[in-house]
């Protein structure tokens, strides 16, 4: 087995969807994964667009957003290491939901859905994990625009950078934020008018600083005390 081949099962591994396959059904699906790259602002697939390949994340950081006529748009996921995106249109059969574009240079392993469609007629195992993986991101977008109704501005801003901090997965120290005020206010669901002035304030405070197009969060303890 190749050094390329281990580092792709180890990384479906990792994915709840391929978590209980063994390391010999494993490598059947590193057999037929591609591997891909996307600089930061890259669009991996656009909105409408068929469905036909599905993406693990190996590095790097993407994002789902959805755009309105009016030319506003709203993000719904953020995706890091061993997270997999675009399955959705691959299982029903419908064109793309939402656009995915890097966040930064990204690297990922793709599945064309031919080969998809074979491993989950194969393994059925894959059919249950990736129905409960969907229903987890399900629950969790719904979670978030539920809290999202009740809470203040700032809660909503705190709350959604206690989000990428938490996939950043650093437990101690500063953590950086690859965003834009942009970004987070959208993740937010708030103005960027308003996410800046609460941002400047959490600067103020030495919970975060600001640089150009990314955050350091210092404190991550101070900064989930104004979520509520």
């Amino acid at each position: 087995m190749s050094e390329s081949s281990e580092d792709t099962i180890a990384l479906l591994r990792r994915v709840p969807v391929f978590s209980t396959l063994s390391t010999d059904e494993l490598e059947r699906v590193a057999r037929v994964a591609m591997s891909r790259r996307f600089e930061a602002g890259e669009v991996v697939f656009k909105e409408g667009d068929e469905g036909s390949t599905c993406y693990i994340v190996r590095a790097g950081r993407a994002r789902a957003i959805r755009e309105h006529p009016h030319g506003r748009s709203i993000t719904l996921a953020h995706f890091g290491p061993g997270d997999i995106f675009g399955e959705m249109a691959m299982l029903d059969g419908e064109r793309r939901s939402a656009t995915v574009e890097a966040t930064e240079g990204t690297e990922a392993i793709a599945i064309l859905s031919t080969d998809m469609h074979r491993l989950l007629h194969e393994y059925p195992d894959i059919s249950v994990k990736l129905i409960a993986a969907l229903g987890q991101r399900l629950r969790d977008t719904n979670e978030r625009l539920a809290r999202q109704s009740f809470q203040t501005v700032q809660s909503r801003v705190a709350a959604a950078l206690s989000q990428l901090v938490a996939a950043a997965g650093e437990a101690e120290g500063d953590v950086v934020i690859t965003t834009t005020q942009a970004e987070l206010a959208q993740l937010a669901g708030s103005s960027r008018e308003s996410a800046s002035r609460f941002l400047a304030v959490l600067e103020r405070a030495g919970i975060i600083s600001q640089g150009r197009g990314r955050l350091t969060v210092h404190d991550q303890a101070a900064l989930e005390r104004y979520v509520y």
